[in-house]
């Protein structure tokens, strides 16, 4: 069995619905579903879809992207939701300077009030870092926390200093792609770190590519991965499972 530790099944891309991608994800071993918010109504979406299926989990947070967005509401939310056993973490949360930098001091601000709502909550952070390595490194070292990076696609470097400093790594289709070399950073990574996800509608592994993700095809990045490592899907199972328990406490 698996557990798909991030996907957005809320998206409107999808065009069937969130009982299907359920269902496909059960009938293809993947056990459990974490899905992340990006917005207050994202995280209103997800605390309402975890109620609806008994394997699925949430994770409360404010995009990079959508930092314009009520963190009072969003601290509200978590208070409301502290002693909910389906919620696992703060996220996704983050830096994305990607598309600009002309936001960077406002997500930085937004980024350190979300970290210390999950120090106050006792929460694990998902966290998502986009052409900003070093101010993510910098600023997660001012903190004590859980750490999951998501979509990691970093250098063998960059990993390194993350491990360090007892950082998780969420991996996906990227590594499936047939020109990333991704997949020879993520070889390294100690298997006690790693953490399976789809990022779902986005990123689908090989051979799905370029069609909808969905939290199914978890079982496909699993059997890349154990190819990668040269061991069985079943070792890969026991232990990426354990690494759910200890991260998210489910």
């Amino acid at each position: 069995m698996f557990t798909d530790t991030h996907s957005h099944i809320y998206d409107d891309k999808y065009d069937i619905s969130i009982d299907k991608i359920v269902e496909n994800a059960k009938n293809n071993d993947v056990n459990k579903i974490i899905v992340a918010a990006d917005t207050i109504n994202a995280c209103k979406e997800v605390i309402d879809i975890s109620s609806r299926y008994d394997n699925v989990y949430f994770c409360l947070g404010i995009h990079p992207e959508n930092i314009d967005e009520d963190i009072n509401i969003l601290e509200e939310l978590i208070e409301n939701n502290k002693d909910n056993p389906k919620f696992v973490a703060i996220g996704e949360i983050g830096l994305d300077y990607y598309w600009t930098k002309d936001t960077k001091d406002k997500q930085t601000e937004i980024f350190r009030k979300q970290l210390d709502l999950a120090a106050k909550y006792n929460k694990p952070v998902v966290v998502h870092s986009r052409e900003a390595t070093k101010d993510t490194i910098d600023i997660l070292k001012e903190y004590n926390l859980k750490v999951d990076i998501h979509c990691f696609t970093g250098s063998l470097e960059t990993m390194k200093i993350y491990d360090k400093m007892g950082c998780y790594f969420g991996v996906g289709g990227v590594m499936t792609f047939k020109n990333s070399n991704v997949k020879d950073v993520i070889k390294e990574i100690p298997m006690d770190k790693i953490l399976f996800e789809t990022d779902s509608p986005y990123l689908a592994p090989t051979p799905y590519r370029g069609k909808l993700n969905q939290p199914m095809y978890i079982k496909d990045i699993a059997k890349f991965y154990s190819e990668l490592k040269n061991i069985s899907l079943e070792e890969v199972s026991k232990i990426s499972e354990e690494n759910v328990r200890k991260f998210f406490n489910i």
